[in-house]
Protein backbone atom coordinates (compact mmCIF):
# COMPACT_ATOMS: atom_id res chain seq x y z
CA UNK A 1 0.00 0.00 0.00
CA UNK A 2 1.19 3.51 -1.09
CA UNK A 3 0.75 6.86 1.03
CA UNK A 4 -1.57 8.05 -1.87
CA UNK A 5 -3.76 4.79 -1.40
CA UNK A 6 -3.85 4.55 2.46
CA UNK A 7 -6.29 7.23 3.47
CA UNK A 8 -5.45 10.74 0.94
CA UNK A 9 -8.09 12.83 2.77
CA UNK A 10 -7.81 12.02 6.18
CA UNK A 11 -7.38 15.50 8.52
CA UNK A 12 -4.71 15.89 10.71
CA UNK A 13 -4.86 17.93 13.98
CA UNK A 14 -2.12 20.21 14.79
CA UNK A 15 -1.19 20.59 18.44
CA UNK A 16 -3.67 23.24 19.07
CA UNK A 17 -6.61 21.73 17.54
CA UNK A 18 -5.64 18.82 19.80
CA UNK A 19 -5.26 21.27 23.23
CA UNK A 20 -8.32 22.78 22.92
CA UNK A 21 -10.34 19.30 22.33
CA UNK A 22 -8.79 17.85 25.15
CA UNK A 23 -8.92 21.53 27.23
CA UNK A 24 -5.53 21.02 28.01
CA UNK A 25 -2.59 23.86 27.54
CA UNK A 26 -0.62 23.53 24.17
CA UNK A 27 2.36 23.44 26.58
CA UNK A 28 0.99 19.94 28.23
CA UNK A 29 0.60 18.61 24.73
CA UNK A 30 4.28 19.83 24.09
CA UNK A 31 5.56 18.27 27.19
CA UNK A 32 3.67 14.64 26.57
CA UNK A 33 5.47 14.75 22.82
CA UNK A 34 8.96 15.94 24.84
CA UNK A 35 8.07 12.72 27.39
CA UNK A 36 7.27 10.57 24.63
CA UNK A 37 3.96 10.34 26.48
CA UNK A 38 0.66 9.80 23.85
CA UNK A 39 -0.66 10.64 21.58
CA UNK A 40 1.72 9.39 18.88
CA UNK A 41 2.19 12.30 16.24
CA UNK A 42 3.67 12.80 13.03
CA UNK A 43 6.31 14.89 12.46
CA UNK A 44 6.21 16.70 8.75
CA UNK A 45 9.26 18.97 7.97
CA UNK A 46 8.92 20.78 10.81
CA UNK A 47 4.99 20.61 11.24
CA UNK A 48 3.90 18.09 14.27
CA UNK A 49 0.63 16.84 13.19
CA UNK A 50 -2.00 14.24 15.05
CA UNK A 51 -4.23 11.56 13.76
CA UNK A 52 -8.12 12.01 15.07
CA UNK A 53 -7.45 8.50 15.89
CA UNK A 54 -4.72 8.69 18.23
CA UNK A 55 -6.67 11.23 20.14
CA UNK A 56 -9.45 8.72 20.49
CA UNK A 57 -7.56 6.07 21.59
CA UNK A 58 -5.95 8.42 24.19
CA UNK A 59 -8.92 9.26 25.21
CA UNK A 60 -10.02 5.71 25.44
CA UNK A 61 -6.92 4.36 26.85
CA UNK A 62 -8.09 7.45 30.03
CA UNK A 63 -11.19 5.86 30.77
CA UNK A 64 -11.20 4.84 34.40
CA UNK A 65 -14.11 2.59 35.33
CA UNK A 66 -15.63 2.81 39.03
CA UNK A 67 -17.83 0.77 38.75
CA UNK A 68 -20.41 2.15 40.40
CA UNK A 69 -23.04 1.96 37.50
CA UNK A 70 -22.52 -2.00 37.77
CA UNK A 71 -25.44 -4.31 38.70
CA UNK A 72 -22.31 -5.57 41.06
CA UNK A 73 -21.83 -2.91 42.78
CA UNK A 74 -24.04 -3.43 46.12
Amino acid sequence: MTVTESKPNQTLLTEHDVAKFLNVSVGTIRRWRLLRQPPDYLKIGSSVRYRPEAIQQLIERAEQRTGAWSSDAE
